[in-house]
């Protein structure tokens, strides 16, 4: 798992991602959040990588 910054452009990934949420309710917002989760997660692919990073974000 990379625990170091990898993104080219952060700041732009999080402008998109506010954007991205204007306008949603609440509901919608959260269901953006889990298809967004699901499309990472298929692109990263490794069942490890992703253990670790949800152990890693539970803390």
């Amino acid at each position: 798992m990379k625990t170091e910054l990898n993104l080219q452009d952060a700041d732009t990934f999080y402008d998109q991602l506010l954007n991205a949420h204007e306008g949603l309710s609440a509901e919608q917002s959260e269901q953006l959040n889990l298809r967004l989760i699901l499309l990472l997660a298929n692109q990263v692919g490794d069942a490890a990588v992703l253990r670790d990073c949800i152990e890693s974000a539970k803390n």
